[in-house]
């Protein structure tokens, strides 16, 4: 079998892997792609992608259910669930061979099989225990992101427990759910199972749901997620699971030590994830792996000599626009290091830049600190905020639930962070992403004319109030 030779050898076909492929080939390098499963990585074909196609089911069902709110009639609705996730496999579908196009269009090599290393700058790659390929690659890019992480007591068996990959693909509508975890998947699923009408519950062992967030905005979230049914168990951890023959009996510690008894249909594993290290030859590469997740520089250099890593697979944020970000960072640092002068503004990436988005009901969206992170760095803080009640086409849409919440630094007018909750923030939040990268201040975002009637009026409005001059509320 002969040796194949490339510039840059990305192991991993996901948004950060695919990514830094693309650019790397734009930059004139050899590149090839290895991918065990599917081209487009979790995201694409079991994370971001299919979960936002079933999460716009539920939010059509929902509007549906309320046609009358809006001077329509639409009797008996209802939805068929086998439908609705073959719609969100379809969508995934189609997008995973577009990234196969993708391939093709910019001359890379995609090599099919799980990769391991193999000495400096080669991998052996197999599939289905056989040997498919040996490659070799002066410098090699490791994107072969997470997985659900899983704990002694609590482990997914795809039928009475899942993992977000067997919540994506139910065989039927559970009357009855638990999750367990409130960060973004675990609060995107129970949004979608309590839309289409399952009892749900949740479970989050700090001391509020989504508790990355800004405490006024997670307060917000939780009080919405209770008046549409579910419930909510904050400072709590599950015990024990006792599976039967088609429900699950839960033993739930809450925050007074006493324990209570909840017996659902499924239970949703959404505690978090861990960096797929495993079977790829890094310890004795010589890679250093801390709490499941590869350690690198600021570049994406592992130490090692020709290698990378970027993505979920060195730790938090776990999103893929930070992975994709991350591909392109890397793919252009290889090329500056191998003397390419294409390259004139190559800088590592802000991670405070990097916006957050749920995209549950309301959804939520964040950039950059807290208003508690804010304080304890020892910032003194303006803070504007303005609510959706007093925005003109929040009301027109029926959509008067919300809140734009802005966080200045009142030394120098910095945009410390932004934070939101309402319908389409997800959409509007990239707005003061790009403030922050132009290191925007207040007067600027003052000085700015917000199309009427908009939702982002509202973020004009927030940027006013923290200054004492809102015009609407």
């Amino acid at each position: 079998m002969s040796v194949q030779k490339f510039d840059t050898v990305v192991v991993g076909g996901g948004p950060g892997g695919y990514v830094a492929a693309i650019r790397s080939a734009q930059l004139g390098m050899k590149t090839a792609v290895i991918e065990r499963e599917h081209l487009g990585g979790i995201c694409l074909n079991w994370g971001c992608i299919p979960t936002k196609a079933l999460l716009r089911s539920a939010e059509v069902y929902h509007n549906m259910k309320h046609a009358a709110d809006y001077g329509l009639s639409a009797d008996g609705v209802s939805f068929d669930l086998q439908k609705v996730v073959k719609r969100s496999r379809g969508v995934a579908s189609q997008l995973s061979g577009g990234i196969g196009h993708l391939m093709k269009k910019n001359k890379i090599t995609v090599i099919e099989g799980a990769a391991k290393l193999a000495g400096a700058g080669k991998l052996v790659v197999e599939k289905d225990g056989k040997k498919v390929a040996d490659v070799e690659g002066a410098n090699i890019v490791l994107a072969t992101g997470a997985r659900a992480r899983e704990l002694p007591h609590l482990k997914a068996d795809g039928k009475l427990v899942w993992t977000y990959k067997h919540a994506l693909v139910p065989d039927d509508m559970p009357k009855s759910m638990l999750v367990i975890g409130s960060g973004a998947i675990g609060i995107e699923f129970a949004s979608f199972y309590n839309e289409l009408g399952a009892d749900v519950t949740v479970v989050e062992m700090m001391d509020r749901v989504m508790p990355v967030e800004d405490e006024e905005i997670s307060a917000f979230a939780e009080k919405s997620f209770k008046a549409q049914g579910m419930n909510i168990l904050t400072n709590a951890t599950v015990e024990k699971l006792e599976k039967g023959s088609n429900s699950v009996a839960c033993t739930v510690k809450t925050k007074d030590n006493k324990t209570q008894a909840i017996t659902v249909d499924r239970v949703i594993l959404a505690i978090g994830i861990t960096g797929n290290v495993e079977d790829l030859g890094l310890e004795e590469a010589g890679v250093k792996i801390d709490r499941g997740h590869v350690v690198t520089d600021e570049w994406g250099f592992t130490g090692v000599k020709g290698l990378y890593a970027i993505g979920d697979l060195t730790g938090a944020p776990w999103l893929a626009h930070k992975a994709s970000h991350e591909g392109v960072i890397v793919a252009e640092k290889i090329a500056q290091d191998a003397g390419n002068k294409e390259i004139k503004d190559l800088h590592p990436l802000d991670k405070g830049n990097i916006p957050g988005c749920t995209y549950c009901r309301p959804q939520v969206a964040s950039v950059g600190l807290t208003e508690a992170k804010a304080k304890e760095q020892g910032y003194k803080v303006r803070v504007g905020r303005f609510p959706f009640m007093g925005n003109g086409k929040a009301i027109a849409l029926g959509e008067p639930e919300g809140l734009v919440k802005t966080i200045f630094d009142d030394k120098t007018g910095e945009l410390l962070g932004a934070h939101m909750v309402g319908a389409e923030v997800t959409e509007m939040i990239q707005g003061y992403t790009i403030s922050r990268t132009l290191e925007t201040t207040e007067a600027e975002l003052m000085h700015t004319v917000f199309p009427h009637p908009t939702l982002s009026e509202m973020m004009h409005e927030s940027v006013l109030d923290a200054y004492g001059k809102a015009l609407h509320f």
